[in-house]
């Protein structure tokens, strides 16, 4: 370890020829990354282009099949992760990976527990815990359980975990989907402290408007070979979108020609959770509308879709389907009356990942694809299953590959596809392109206006705003568990929706 640290190189960080193949499909092929001290370094491509696998490759998760890893002139070889973090290199992915059952300050420092051969001093580590979590600009409890920390506090939990050690390179996939924009702002003013310190960053993301906004280099991948490299600077979205997709891309946010019902398909009136957090939320939609739920992190967007779909308990309050009133009390009941929703947090709610893509998505759908007697109409389920592969533009060799192999933004495109599966009235799509790259999102674009052109209406919650006035019909705003206000089409702004977001009235 001394003797990199003390040799001297213009980089922090390359690798050469790098290049993975798992089995007979080659995920990289002679790729080339390099990083200075204290840069950014954006890494972008597509869904499966290899860059998170290039990032496994350099903290010990995978082994290359050839190239070189140089860390400050020396080359590298970690075989595991904790050689990994040894070297200095700490990532966080876009799944998160904390225990549950443990604190904050325990899932912070979890590589220091059992260090001592006696005791520990929890007291120490739970206050050194608050103090870098408050360093943060958060107001997270280091004592709490990671269990009942919402998406968003977990997310900061990973980072501040990754920063806690001694780390040269710091590796940031999609840390941003989940936060709203003053969440976003407090992740880059610490970005640009760590950059100071002359720690390299590398930040994987589908938002490019971040990269212009916070990196000094960009690379791209596009099918495992790197397209290119150059300053931010010398560089625009255009050119990017170019090398990731290899075709111009226009119309990001398709135009809606749908004619949206008159009456109401579903409502929610004075809907309020057993824990009182959300409260007296009441909506309607409209067959063929887009509703946008907007809102700053903790407004109680997804707990109010939790209430909805019978995952939370409710205390008072009704839900009515074509004006029929719905007694859901579990998902089960939800998904029979056909709501159904696509979580935020894919990986423990949305997909089952040791499963097959196939029966991922068929396990909401088994009535239309049995035969008499309950059995699986395997012909027909692999047959639904291409379909949705295929207008989903899943990467994948087959529908047989466990979920779990397969990319953030691929995983997400199968959660949404065992909803279109069925013959859902209403669908709740909460964060609906997290970890999606530009191209992969005007596909859910299109398929969310395909599924509303159906008469079905959809609730879609995301705290990207462009996005959310991009698709959206009409857009509500949550403050502190409830409605705080409502923006139809012609009110759209990142103003307004702001405004409302922290309880402030619109300007006239």
């Amino acid at each position: 370890m001394a003797d990199i640290e003390n040799t001297k190189s213009k980089y922090r960080l390359e690798m050469s020829g790098i290049s993975k193949s798992f089995g007979i499909v080659s995920v990289l092929e002679d790729v080339n990354l390099k990083v200075k001290p204290g840069e950014i370094h954006a890494l972008l491509g597509e869904n499966g282009a290899g860059k998170s696998t290039l990032m496994k490759i350099l903290s010990g998760v995978h082994q290359k099949d050839t190239g070189k890893v140089l860390l400050n002139g020396q080359e590298i070889n970690p075989k595991n992760t904790h050689d990994g973090q040894v070297l200095g290199i700490n990532v966080v992915y876009q799944e998160l990976s904390l225990i549950n059952d443990l604190s904050v300050a325990e899932n912070i420092y979890l590589h220091k527990l059992g260090a001592s051969k006696f005791w520990m001093n929890w007291k120490e580590i739970t206050r050194d815990a608050q103090e870098l979590i408050n360093s943060l600009g958060f107001d997270i409890d280091a004592s709490a359980t990671v269990r009942n920390l919402s998406i968003v506090q977990k997310q900061v939990v990973e980072i501040a975990k990754a920063i806690s050690e001694d780390t040269k390179i710091l590796v940031l996939d999609e840390p941003t989907t989940v936060f709203d924009p003053t969440d976003t702002q407090k992740l880059f003013d610490n970005l640009f402290k760590l950059k100071e310190k002359g720690i390299s960053i590398i930040y994987i993301s589908h938002h490019l408007e971040e990269i212009f906004k916070i990196a000094d280099t960009v690379t791209v991948l596009k099918d495992g070979v790197d397209t290119g490299s150059m300053p931010v600077s010398e560089t625009d979205t255009d050119a990017v979108i170019r090398l990731m997709i290899g075709r111009e891309l226009k119309d990001l946010y398709p135009v809606r020609n749908i004619t949206i019902g008159d009456v109401p398909i579903f409502e929610v009136k004075d809907l309020t959770a057993k824990n009182t957090f959300v409260h007296n939320v009441s909506f309607s939609v409209r067959p063929g509308e887009v509703l946008g739920i907007a809102g700053l992190g903790g407004s109680g967007r997804t707990e109010t879709a939790k209430l909805i779909f019978g995952a939370d308990k409710k205390k008072s309050g009704s839900v009515f389907l074509n004006g029929e009133e719905l007694k859901t009390k579990s998902p089960v009941d939800a998904v029979k009356k056909g709501i159904g929703l696509v979580s935020e947090n894919r990986k423990e709610e949305g997909v089952f990942l040791p499963l097959s893509i196939r029966k991922n998505i068929s396990v909401t759908d088994f009535k239309s694809i049995s035969k008499k007697f309950g059995f699986i109409n395997v012909e027909k389920e692999c047959k639904n299953a291409q379909n949705l592969i295929d207008k989903l533009n899943i990467k994948t060799p087959s529908s047989e590959v466990p979920v779990a192999n397969l990319s953030g933004g691929n995983q997400q495109k199968v959660a949404l596809a065992k909803w279109l599966s069925i013959d859902s009235k209403i669908i709740i799509i909460d964060e609906p392109t997290r970890g999606v790259d530009v191209g992969a999102k005007v596909e859910i674009y299109n398929l969310i206006n395909e599924v509303a052109k159906k008469g079905v209406g959809v609730i879609v919650i995301s705290s990207d705003m462009p996005e959310i006035m991009g698709i959206a019909d009409r857009i509500l705003v949550m403050y502190k568990g409830s409605i705080y206000g409502e923006l139809p089409k012609e009110k759209f702004s990142e103003e307004n929706i702001l405004r409302y977001a922290i309880g402030k009235a619109l300007k006239n």
